[in-house]
């Protein structure tokens, strides 16, 4: 299935309907997609809570165009959550990773649609990724990644040098709407300082989890399964589902 943005990029995305009143969108990181090996299973996992929509971005995956590195991906998150609410859901949460992170911290600050954020390994600064190559922990990611789990991942990259938002500079518009930032304490990619100084900008209500032991984005799902389902799901019931028992 498709659906179109405002500037006419058609964007591919499945829709888990399991029943439930709200809906938790999965927006992937640079170099994957929807139908990558870890993040169908996320969303299967999810769905036994949530109902689930997951896309691609544009240049990744089934979805038109080129990635434009978090300068235009805006309006494909805008042009999902739309779509997760003209479906009929009042509430709709979105979990984002890596670059996906920022995309979420840049469009929770100014798409009230958006009833609660989740951000994993966010970076602040694009420019400001540190890409510590040499940490044993790359190896762990290399090895994923060429593994039948990086199977169908890819991207077809734009112009990474056009203008971006900074989502150092734009989290503290996210509030009221609730934001989770979530890290993986051997992060060698985007180091979880990047989750302490959003977190320390961002205004109430928010909250930060940094994980022993696990590494950047979907692969704290891959080492810690169980946990990072806990804390999606207890993030979700309590900032979705309170709202619909509070009316």
């Amino acid at each position: 299935m498709h659906i179109v943005t405002e500037d006419a990029h058609r964007i591919a995305i499945d829709h888990r309907k399991t029943g439930h009143p709200e809906v938790v969108v999965l927006a992937h990181g640079f170099y994957n997609n929807k139908d990558a090996y870890l993040f169908r299973a996320m969303a299967e996992r999810l769905a036994r809570d949530f109902d689930v929509v997951s896309f691609d971005f544009r240049g990744h995956g089934q979805s038109e165009g080129l990635f434009s590195w978090t300068s235009r991906e805006c309006l494909d998150l805008k042009a999902v959550v739309s779509y997760a609410r003209d479906q009929g859901y009042p509430r709709v949460g979105v979990i984002g990773f890596s670059l996906g992170a920022a995309i979420v911290l840049i469009e929770a600050g100014q798409n009230r649609l958006i009833d609660s954020a989740m951000a994993v390994s966010a970076p602040c600064d694009f420019w400001k990724i540190d890409f510590h190559f040499w940490e044993k922990e790359m190896l762990n990611d290399l090895r994923l990644n060429l593994g039948p789990k990086g199977k169908g991942k890819g991207i077809r990259p734009g112009n990474p040098f056009l203008p971006k938002v900074r989502p150092i500079d734009v989290v503290e518009r996210i509030s009221p709407t609730p934001v989770l930032f979530v890290h993986g304490a051997e992060d060698w990619l985007i180091k979880p300082s990047h989750s302490e100084r959003l977190f320390k900008a961002a205004k109430e209500p928010k909250e930060i989890a940094v994980i022993p032991g696990a590494g950047h984005a979907e692969k704290i799902f891959d080492s810690h399964p169980d946990e990072f389902e806990r804390i999606c799901v207890h993030w979700f019931q309590k900032t979705l589902q309170s709202q619909r028992v509070g009316g």
